[in-house]
């Protein structure tokens, strides 16, 4: 029996379901450790700080893997040649390996320098060494994960970052409390703790995906007996393809890598020049622990589209179907816009209340909140046409437009942190510039190369007036919660409102057409019933 591929919106939805609740468990475990006594801001700011350094080793050893895997094995599969499919992946696991064995010990080795010299923050060195094996095994399943969804198993990946997300919230919480009760609830200790739970948890991802292979290569290998069009190609060629596609999108990566790191290196050490140390620490801390987590939920929904895209693209392109790569881009696009928008929305309006209801011992940092939202619906957007672009083989336009960027933001950085009555709102600030910028780009770009079904009535002026429905019920419905002291109710029973509100705002602004509402899940279902309440 063959391996069963998923149609485009089953991947879609596979992945979304999957990172919603990825999103949800990191958010349990960061909650936990932002109110864990002893934690705090303080303790997201070592965390953090440790974290994103090992962000931009991972990026560079892997990051760009899975998506260029992806490309490759998809548009092999594409023409019948199942045998070159796999053989890219054999070659890319061999090749990956080893550079993730590489950057695992650059990180391990250099976690004194890193910590002490680049970003500032002594305590970091411990979380650094924790978190080293983890390079290794997330260059490995990068490989296995771009594999299976150029495949179109979508579902195989899904679950092995599912189960690596349970592993990690789970083990953070007992390691962090074994280390807490062990040390006297040392912060420095305890953040080490948390980045080792993260290792565990990268190694129990790999685990499933090498099983999953095992137990599938019979049934690979009576494809690979049916392949066609197979065309020979030496070690040495293929490692060059996949570094072409690879080294592009791992640039785009590095650039958002980049971008959160120009934080580390440049808050707390500019702050500190006319603040109090650890003042300055805490403010870092609610910018990167608090509101980074807060806005990178929406993206997590959205990358079910740009993770989808790459091989559907790729293949449509190897076929010559241009019409299909047209169609899902344009459905895509939309939909993003219509998850972007609410989300800032409603991070601007309920910001206080959001902090106030999930952090309740450490609520500070609203207006950070507020502004680094604006940046949500560039990056949610961003994110789906870099998806597009790269299916389509334009990989370094994505690289170039966050490039330009993040330069952009760093400019910024230095020039606005000094000033004593933005501080750390200045890094704010270049953070939106920088996606704003990005997106600008990268839609300009893609014009020329798809004409998309998007004209300004549906996908500004409708998803604009929607959203602002929503925002004003919902805001006036929390304004009279909330006179009436019904403290976090208030909040929740208005945010699920403003979500019932928007739903029945693009349902009746009919902003999906017919089309559209027959790509999703259940399509057919969803438009006789709409069409039985006569709103189509």
């Amino acid at each position: 029996m063959a391996i069963k591929k998923e149609s485009f919106m089953q991947g879609v939805v596979t992945i979304m379901f999957s990172q919603i609740l990825i999103k949800v468990l990191g958010l349990i475990y960061t909650l936990y450790l932002t109110n864990r006594e002893g934690f705090g801001d303080a303790g997201n700011a070592i965390y953090a700080s440790g974290y994103q350094i090992y962000a931009l080793l991972l990026t560079i050893s892997s990051i760009g893997v899975p998506n260029a895997i992806s490309k490759l094995v998809s548009e092999r599969l594409a023409i019948g040649d199942n045998r070159g499919a796999n053989r890219i992946f054999k070659v890319a696991l061999a090749t990956f390996g080893v550079i993730g064995a590489v950057g695992t010990m650059l990180l391990f080795f250099g976690a004194h320098t890193l910590a002490y010299d680049l970003i500032q923050i002594p305590e970091a060195e411990l979380t650094l060494v924790a978190l080293s094996p983890a390079i290794f095994f997330v260059s490995i399943s990068s490989v296995m994960r771009g594999y299976f969804n150029g495949r179109r198993t979508l579902k195989t990946t899904a679950r092995a970052q599912t189960l690596e997300q349970v592993f990690k919230t789970v083990l953070t919480i007992l390691i962090v409390e074994i280390v807490a009760h062990v040390t006297s609830t040392s912060t420095e200790m305890m953040a080490a703790g948390a980045n080792v739970a993260t290792t565990l948890a990268t190694f129990s991802s790999f685990a499933y995906l090498f099983m999953y292979y095992r137990l599938r290569r019979k049934e690979i290998g009576r494809e690979i007996e049916q392949t066609v069009n197979y065309k020979y190609e030496n070690v040495k060629t293929i490692i060059k393809k996949i570094l072409m596609v690879s080294i592009p999108l791992t640039l785009s990566s590095i650039m958002t890598s980049f971008n959160k790191n120009i934080d580390s290196f440049t808050v707390k050490r500019i702050l500190s020049t006319y603040m109090a140390s650890d003042v300055a620490t805490k403010l870092y801390g609610q910018l990167s622990g608090k509101v980074d987590t807060l806005t990178n939920l929406p993206l997590a929904i959205n990358i079910a589209f740009a993770t989808a895209l790459v091989p559907a693209i790729s293949a449509a392109r190897a076929k010559n179907d241009k019409e299909t790569a047209t169609k899902r881009t344009s459905f895509s696009l939309l939909t993003s816009m219509l998850i972007g928008l609410p989300c800032v929305v409603g991070m601007i309006i309920f910001a206080q209340p959001i902090l106030n209801l999930l952090y309740p011992n450490a609520n500070e940092g609203a207006l950070l909140l507020q502004i680094i939202s604006v940046s949500v619906i560039f990056s949610i957007l961003d994110q789906t046409i870099n998806g597009a672009l790269q299916g389509f083989g334009k990989v370094m336009i994505p690289a170039i437009a966050l490039g330009i960027g993040v330069l952009i933001k760093l400019i910024l950085n230095l020039v606005l942190l000094p000033i004593p009555a933005l501080n750390v709102y200045g890094a704010a600030i270049g953070s939106v510039a920088c996606q704003g910028i990005a997106f600008i780009i990268v839609f300009n770009v893609l014009k020329r190369y798809v004409k998309l079904d998007l004209p300004f009535r549906k996908f500004v002026l409708k998803p604009v007036l929607a959203t602002g429905i929503m925002g004003v019920c919902s805001y006036t419905l929390f304004l009279i919660l909330d006179g009436i002291n019904l403290g976090n109710k208030a909040t929740i029973i208005s945010i699920l409102f403003a979500v019932i509100i928007y739903i029945l705002s693009v349902i009746v602004l009919k902003i999906y057409n017919k089309e559209d509402i027959l790509m999703l899940p259940k399509g057919e279902k969803i438009y006789k019933i709409l069409q039985k309440l006569k709103i189509y």
